[in-house]
């Protein structure tokens, strides 16, 4: 079952889905075709083989037709399942859009990114070899204009840069995320504030908190109210309500995809469910054949 962590992830590249395109581009240095515009497609990569594959998104390039498609896998941990499905994914959407297919796989350990990265051999003579995106690949985005032209790439920034390097550096990523983050609408952004502050180290955590507002100016009030000013229970409570916000979302968007257009009555179910309820749900929507076995005991 996919973690919160690993939904909400993917929550910056359904929200921004040429953030794919751009990473592979700029971080990646992989040359892309001419296109004109980015969608979103269906995962489902089943075509008439008895078992169901899913990729995590993907994510199509147009020029007037398609011309290259984008699945995006987040992979926080090592599955040896993986390299078994990787080349049926890129077969199956190759197959389907009758345009060349990259694998982009993000993780967020630099040990799973060397794993993810290993070519997979499919014969004597075949050879598929995902592209991979580890924390150390992701730009560091600092500066106040670029986060805030991308909050997606800005928090996936914070996410990769937070947890390990030097403190400097994790603080500076931190706050031009959240500041980037100010304009979006509530849900989204308690969401990835949320993202970007449980990432940090411990170290980092200290030294945003200490920090005197009068050396640094924060660009708007909402990084002001999360990180300077607002006492620490406060800032919990808001950090524990935008989190369940966020995952209500999320398993709203799983139900979705899942089971199609939901009632009014379910949507306001999700949203007033408790973080236990919600993690309840989002264990049992891969399984469930009906919606109200997403709800049952």
């Amino acid at each position: 079952m996919p973690s919160q962590r690993h939904e909400a992830l993917l929550e910056l590249f359904r929200n921004r889905p040429a953030l794919a395109a751009e990473l592979l581009r700029d971080a990646l240095g992989v040359e892309l075709p001419e296109y004109t515009e980015v969608r979103l497609d269906s995962a489902d990569l089943t075509e008439v083989q008895p078992a169901a594959y899913r990729a995590d998104l993907v994510v199509l390039l147009y020029d007037g037709r398609p011309v290259l498609g984008i699945i995006v896998e987040v992979q926080l941990r090592r599955d040896r399942d993986k390299p078994l499905v990787w080349p049926v994914y890129a077969t199956g959407l190759r197959a389907r859009i009758r345009c060349p297919v990259e694998l982009l796989v993000v993780c967020t350990d630099d040990s799973v990114a060397r794993w993810a990265a290993q070519p997979i051999h499919t014969g004597r003579r075949s050879v598929f070899e995902p592209i991979v995106l580890s924390p150390s690949g992701v730009p560091v985005v600092s500066e106040p204009t670029k986060a805030a032209n991308d909050p997606e790439l800005a928090v996936l920034s914070a996410m990769s840069h937070g947890p390990q390097g030097d403190i400097e550096t994790a603080v500076a990523v931190a706050i031009a995320a959240i500041d980037a983050c100010a304009p979006l609408d509530a849900q989204r952004s308690m969401l990835y504030v949320d993202l970007v502050l449980s990432s940090l180290s411990e170290a980092a955590k200290k030294a945003l908190e200490s920090m005197d507002p009068a050396k640094y100016q924060y660009q708007s009030e909402f990084a002001k109210r999360y990180v300077s000013e607002g006492r620490q229970e406060g800032r919990q409570e808001g950090r524990q309500e935008g989190r369940q916000e966020g995952e209500a979302q999320i398993v709203l968007k799983l139900l979705r995809l899942r089971f199609g257009k939901l009632s009014a009555e379910t949507v306001e179910r999700v949203n007033k469910a408790s973080e236990s309820e919600l993690e309840r749900y989002a264990e049992h929507i891969l399984d469930a054949q009906r919606l109200d076995d997403v709800f049952g005991d």
